[in-house]
């Protein structure tokens, strides 16, 4: 077996290891009682509230009429709306970021005008302007898109801005040296030196974004992952908003997978002399 492929397996084993520990001891302690179960479900209620979530059942016990998951959705119907969200307003965010980073980071007037208030909208955390966007587009899906894509334009958009600054100029000088246009030292240079600054820049975002889908659901959040946890707390159903929470934390560790194996592919240069 080679080096790599053994590195790999015994780091597999080791987070295996430390999440069948983890589990170990969360039944554990619930198992004996140290925490009251409002607070702290043991692993086979969360597991129930999962299935339960994403089958048909009985209204209540004895009631012959039987409903769909919770709120009328499977659980998985609930993270397909979230992510349909994310892929509208971060997915926005990620289309326009890099062009508006790239005119800053090679404009210094339009940077001079424009990044103070990107850092003002950098700072503002989204639960304090999503009762506006509610306001201004009302509480569908609409100021939710907005809410993501103000939380993922920002970090792409200054992670672009400091890869092309970090350009070397005389990287840029030696490509005019040889002959190069315009045209030829952006698409040549600026563009490839700046990628995995974008990349980076993307994945941050991505995650911010995510972490902001439960404040983009509070308001008629329904279907949506974040809305359901929420929910699924105020009704004190403890084992569901665990269960919410595991969905969202896998699902945040899946897209940050994927965009560093994109990252992998698209700048395979990354790194190497």
């Amino acid at each position: 077996m080679r080096p790599d492929a053994r590195a790999r397996l015994r780091g597999l084993a080791v987070r295996s290891a430390s999440l069948a520990g983890f589990v170990a001891l969360w039944w554990a302690v619930s198992a004996a009682g140290l925490v009251d179960k409002q607070f702290l479900p043991a692993p086979q209620a969360v597991w129930e509230a999962f299935v339960r979530a994403n089958s048909w059942h009985e209204l209540a016990p004895g009631v012959p009429r039987e409903v769909r998951g919770e709120q009328n959705y499977f659980l998985w119907e609930h993270l397909v709306a979230s992510l349909q969200r994310i892929a509208i307003g971060a997915g926005a965010a990620v289309v326009l970021g890099p062009p508006v980073g790239f005119v800053l980071g090679t404009s210094k007037v339009v940077s001079a005008i424009v990044e103070p208030y990107l850092n003002f909208l950098r700072m503002l955390p989204p639960l304090g302007y999503i009762g506006l966007l509610i306001v201004w587009f009302g509480i569908g899906d609409t100021s939710k898109d907005w809410l993501l894509f103000l939380a993922a334009f920002p970090p792409i958009v200054i992670a672009t801005i400091a890869g092309v600054q970090g350009v070397s100029a005389d990287r840029v000088n030696a490509a005019r040296s040889l002959g190069a246009n315009r045209r030829q030292v952006i698409t040549r240079v600026l563009l490839p030196a700046t990628l995995p600054e974008v990349i980076g820049g993307i994945r941050v975002a991505i995650g911010f974004a995510w972490t902001t889908v439960v404040a983009a659901e509070l308001n008629n959040g329904i279907p949506g992952i974040g809305g359901l946890a929420y929910l699924a707390g105020q009704q004190l159903n403890t084992p569901l908003t665990v269960a919410c929470i595991i969905v969202i934390g896998l699902t945040a560790l899946t897209l940050d997978a994927l965009i560093k194996q994109t990252a992998a592919v698209a700048v395979p240069w990354k790194g190497k002399a």
